[in-house]
């Protein structure tokens, strides 16, 4: 299940998830995640995790970073994705997990 950002969404502490933080313009068609403008490419990005939560991969393509996300403690967890870009912009996106036994 991969799931769009910006929101809160509730997190199982036994599940492997992955959540998507979407840049691109307007071509993906998610909203208020669009960013880039048109040419501009994410060059390097970093995934900020709260303590408790484990960042078991990520990725990025075409504009997107998606996070597989696990262990987390059963509390209000975040994780931030930072971008930075071809033309020196930088940014974050925060998703937020409530963390509860489901």
């Amino acid at each position: 299940m991969t799931t769009s950002v910006p929101g809160v969404y509730v997190h199982d502490p036994d599940a492997v998830l992955d959540y998507e933080f979407d840049w691109k313009p307007l071509t993906h068609g998610t909203g208020v995640s669009d960013w880039l403008a048109s040419g501009e490419t994410i060059a390097s990005y970093e995934l900020l995790p709260s303590d408790g939560i484990t960042v078991d991969s990520h990725t990025e393509s075409d504009g997107k970073v998606t996070v597989w996300l696990s262990g987390a403690a059963p509390r209000r967890q975040t994780v931030t994705c930072r971008i930075h870009t071809n033309q020196g912009r930088t940014d974050d996106r925060t998703i937020t997990l409530n963390v509860i036994e489901r």
